[in-house]
C-alpha cells in the first residue's frame, strides 16, 4: 500500500467587496455594535451582491490556490467543495467549479458537513493521496450564507458572512505534510443548528418560505458548551495520534465561529492566544470557507513559517466537528 505523506502546496481565498457593518445591521433588527462586538467578537462581515454565487468564489479562490501550487487545473484528479448554500441541487457545486476551472480531469464532488466541511474535505483528500488513488487535490470551501439568515432574528442574523478559501494538496516529503487528522459528527444535536426547510421533509412552497423554514434556526447556548468541548477533545486527540504536544503548537487556525469559542478552546488547550488566529471580526462566521480563508491570510502574511506546527479544527452544524494537525 502507498502511504505518500500529504501536504498542503498552495492556498486562495476570495470574497465579495459588499460589507455589512454592525452599525448597518443595527438598522434591521434590535442590536448594536456593543451587544454584537461582546457576544461574538465581530465587527462586520462580507456579504454577496445580488447575482452573486456560491462557485463564482469558489472558482476564484480554487484559481488562486492552483496558481500558487504552481500547478495547472489538468493537475487535478479530485475536487471537493465544501458547502451548505450550493448554487442549485443538481449538478454539485463542485462539477460547476470543475468546469469553470477547466480540470478536466478531476472527480469532483460537493461535501455537506457545515462548518466542518474544508477540514472534512482536506482529510478526505490526505487519505487518497497517501493510498495513491489521486496525486493532486484541490479542496474548496465556498457560502454565500447571507441569503439564509433572517434578519429579525438577531441571535443569528450577525454572524454570518460570504466568501471562500481554497487548499491545493499533494504528495510532501516525509519532514513535512499532514501528521493526523480526524473527523466526527453526531446528528443527535441537529436542532441546534440547522435549516429545516427547502428537501424531501419540508418541501420549498409558499407556505414554508413564509414562515422562514428557509432560514437558519440556532440554539446558541447549547451549542457553545458543545462546541468547545468537541474542538478541545479532538485537538487532543491528534497531537496524541502525531505524539506531539500542545505546547509544540505554532499556530492554532479554529473555525471563526465566536471569539468566545476560540479563546475557550485555546484556554483548554494550553496554547497562548499569541498562537491563535483570528480574522473573525472582519469576516465573521464564513462556515466551511472560515478555516481556508483564515490558512491563506496567514500564509500571505507571514504567520506560517517552513516548519512549523499548524494545527485546525472546526465544528458545525450537523453537529459535525474535526481537526487536522500538519507540519508546515
Amino acid at each position: 500500500m502507498v502511504n505518500q505523506r500529504a501536504g498542503i502546496l498552495g492556498t486562495g481565498h476570495s470574497y465579495p467587496e459588499g460589507i455589512l457593518t454592525n452599525a448597518e445591521l443595527a438598522q434591521l433588527v434590535e442590536t448594536s455594535d456593543e451587544w454584537i462586538t461582546t457576544r461574538t467578537g465581530i465587527k462586520q462581515r462580507r456579504k454577496a451582491a445580488p447575482g452573486e454565487y456560491t462557485s463564482m468564489f469558489a472558482v476564484r479562490a480554487a484559481r488562486q490556490a492552483i496558481e500558487r501550487a504552481r500547478l495547472d487545473p489538468s493537475d487535478i484528479d479530485l475536487l471537493i467543495c465544501a458547502t451548505v448554500t450550493p448554487d442549485q441541487i443538481l449538478p454539485s457545486t463542485g462539477c460547476i467549479v470543475q468546469a469553470e476551472l477547466g480540470a478536466n480531469n478531476a472527480a469532483a464532488m460537493d461535501v455537506v458537513a457545515a462548518c466542518s466541511g474544508f477540514l472534512y474535505g482536506v482529510s478526505l483528500a490526505d487519505s487518497m493521496i497517501r493510498t495513491g488513488q489521486v496525486r493532486h487535490a484541490v479542496v474548496v470551501g465556498a457560502e454565500i450564507l447571507t441569503q439564509y439568515v433572517d434578519y429579525t432574528d438577531r441571535q443569528t442574523c450577525v454572524l454570518f458572512g460570504d466568501g471562500a478559501g481554497a487548499a491545493v494538496l499533494g504528495p510532501v516529503d516525509s519532514s513535512r505534510g499532514i501528521l493526523a487528522s480526524k473527523i466526527k459528527s453526531d446528528g443527535r444535536y441537529e436542532e441546534q443548528l440547522f435549516s429545516p426547510g427547502g428537501g424531501t421533509r419540508r418541501k420549498p412552497t409558499a407556505e414554508t418560505l413564509a414562515a422562514g423554514d428557509h432560514f437558519f434556526k440556532m440554539k446558541g447556548n447549547e451549542l457553545f458548551k458543545v462546541a468547545v468541548r468537541s474542538m478541545a477533545e479532538i485537538s487532543r486527540e491528534v497531537l496524541e495520534k502525531a505524539g506531539r504536544k500542545s505546547d509544540e503548537i505554532d499556530l492554532f487556525i479554529p473555525h471563526q465561529a465566536n471569539q468566545r469559542i476560540t479563546e475557550a478552546v485555546a484556554d483548554r488547550l494550553n496554547v497562548g492566544l499569541e498562537k491563535v488566529y483570528s480574522n473573525i471580526a472582519v469576516h465573521g462566521n464564513t462556515s466551511s470557507a472560515s478555516i481556508p480563508i483564515a490558512l491563506d491570510e496567514c500564509v500571505e502574511a507571514g504567520r506560517i513559517k517552513e516548519g512549523d506546527l499548524v494545527l485546525m479544527a472546526s465544528f458545525g452544524g450537523g453537529v459535525t466537528w474535526g481537526a487536522v494537525l500538519m507540519q508546515w
